[in-house]
């Protein structure tokens, strides 16, 4: 476990470790719970397929581009839940490959029509 105190600044990096240095990594989701083993009833979503959703998500320049960094301000689930577990889900992919989903950034799902 790693203890902050409310509102203070959480710093996380992710690192790809590859003997391949043409590949990237991109932070596509990160869903925080209080339950460490469910990410889908009780969550707060800090960023949802690329898109930012909480207004304290930053990221950061890093010294290769393996390497993932990023930061939120902590936060708690009301005062019955004492911890909160963090969940994330990076994309790795091909260094200049432009169609790859790390250079989409944010997606948006396009709501579809509801006639025929």
């Amino acid at each position: 476990p790693y203890y902050v105190d409310l509102n203070q600044n959480l710093f996380l990096q992710a690192s790809l470790h590859s003997s391949d240095q043409n590949l990237i990594v991109f932070v596509d989701t990160c869903v925080a719970s209080p339950d460490p083993s469910d990410f889908r009833t009780k969550t707060y979503e800090l960023i949802k397929r690329g898109c930012v959703q909480d207004p304290t998500y930053s990221s950061h320049p890093s010294p290769r581009s393996s390497v993932a960094r990023f930061s939120f301000s902590a936060f708690s689930f009301a005062k019955q839940y004492p911890s909160v577990y963090l969940q994330c889900e990076l994309v790795v992919c091909r260094y200049r490959d432009y169609s790859s989903r790390c250079y989409q950034g944010c997606v948006r799902r396009l709501k579809r029509n509801s006639g025929s």
